[in-house]
């Protein structure tokens, strides 16, 4: 596993919390950003997208766990995992931080290979959830772990939100997609963008890929199949 790949984003109101655990988490490669508070965290989550948040419960402005309930409303953010830093003393948070979306919680103090290994085992056990999720259609090849698009075998490169939208309409060909479900899973349902964006994204992947996959339904949306 590449954790070079993993971006990682830490919310502490204890800058010393935040510069110890940040050193050690790049140290094993990771890229790591940081936050003061919850509303500071969601802020950051909406628009990094990180791989794993790791959230204190509680802070100043926004407890971590109101912050995680916000989180997860986002869609964008459907697939990251949270990990909650609690008090020995705070149980009820644990309970608390699960029901709030939390994949797991790690005990003040902390110990930096207990987080270490923590972050590793979650990131692994989603990778190997997500492990040979590749779509195939025709000559297309969309491998959904190596976020890779290969068509007749050569690479095709794709910015992340290109991807995502390919990814949507392969992962059920022949379905059409309406606009707005594609608005709420590509950009989340609480971004606003122009009327076109969408438009404009199909065309580059097109562009990318030709255009016998991606099919317009006037009026309602897209679909992906051949001919």
């Amino acid at each position: 596993m590449e954790n070079n790949k993993f971006k990682l984003l830490l919310v502490d109101d204890e800058e010393d919390i935040l510069e110890f655990l940040g050193y050690n988490l790049k140290r094993e490669g990771f890229q790591v950003i940081t936050a003061n508070n919850g509303k500071e965290g969601i802020e950051k989550a909406k628009k990094e997208l990180p791989h794993l948040i790791v959230m204190d419960v509680m802070m100043p402005e926004m407890d971590g766990i109101t912050a995680v309930e916000e989180i997860r409303k986002n869609k964008s953010l459907d697939e990251t995992l949270i990990v909650f830093l609690t008090a020995r003393s705070e149980d009820y948070s644990q309970i608390a931080g699960f029901e709030a979306g939390a994949d797991d919680y790690i005990s003040k103090p902390i110990k930096p290979k207990v987080l270490i290994s923590r972050v590793n085992a979650l990131l692994r056990r989603s990778l190997k959830k997500d492990s040979g999720k590749i779509i195939k259609i025709g000559n297309l090849i969309i491998n959904q772990e190596k976020f890779e698009v290969l068509l007749n075998n050569e690479k095709i490169v794709l910015p992340k939100k290109e991807f995502k939208l390919l990814k949507l309409l392969a992962s059920s060909p022949s379905k059409v997609f309406t606009r707005e479900e594609i608005f709420v899973k590509v950009w989340g349902d609480d971004v606003i963008v122009g009327d076109r964006t969408i438009d404009v994204h199909v065309r580059k992947i097109r562009e990318k890929i030709g255009d016998d996959y991606i099919k317009t339904i006037k009026g309602i949306g897209y679909k992906l199949e051949i001919g």
